[in-house]
């Protein structure tokens, strides 16, 4: 009998929800970084930033995004567990999704988890390595953690690819070396 189930078992392929690619925003993330950085001022580079975010908060596929959005809407909320349960759900449904990450990450830095928000946005970053709101999360993330030098990095990076973002204030200029002009 044991066999026989064995065998039944084996014969049946397992429904996996496995998540798809999502579509691939590089062009436009790409033009949108030149546009923010040709911004005369920040109201106009806010513009840009929206548009960016809309575009990372666009799921691979339905499953995908009514996690996220419940997520989100959980965190909106003040729900912070039942937020962390449904990013879960979706980091666990689509590994893939950088902002499934960044979002959990976002949730576990509000709850002062600085750890756990630092290991999620170590996954996004390593997804989406130009995604602004994971380079300036980890950038508030390791000056909560002390790590100067490494928050250092992670908003200049930001900055790079936009000038304006709010964090920007916290990037400090660097100190000139002796004998160098300021």
């Amino acid at each position: 009998m044991r066999i026989l189930l064995s065998a039944i078992c084996l014969s049946i392929p397992l429904a996996v929800n496995a998540c798809p690619d999502g579509p691939d925003h590089t062009e436009q993330l790409e033009a949108l970084f030149e546009s923010a950085r040709m911004a005369p001022n920040e109201r106009v580079a806010e513009e840009f930033s929206q548009q960016m975010w809309e575009l990372w908060t666009e799921a691979p596929d339905a499953t995908a995004q009514a996690l996220l959005d419940r997520g989100m809407e959980k965190r909106a909320g003040f729900d912070f567990l039942g937020a962390i349960e449904a990013l879960s759900e979706l980091v666990d449904y689509c590994p893939t999704y950088a902002e499934g990450w960044n979002q959990r990450a976002f949730v576990h830095f509000l709850r002062q988890d600085f750890s756990a928000a630092r290991d999620d946005l170590a996954q996004a970053r390593a997804l989406n390595p130009r995604h602004v709101g994971v380079l300036t999360g980890q950038g508030l993330t390791f000056l909560a953690l002390g790590q100067e030098a490494e928050a250092q990095d992670a908003l200049a990076a930001a900055v790079e690819l936009n000038p304006w973002v709010q964090e920007r204030h916290l990037l400090r200029a660097p100190h000139p070396k002796p004998g160098e002009d300021l």
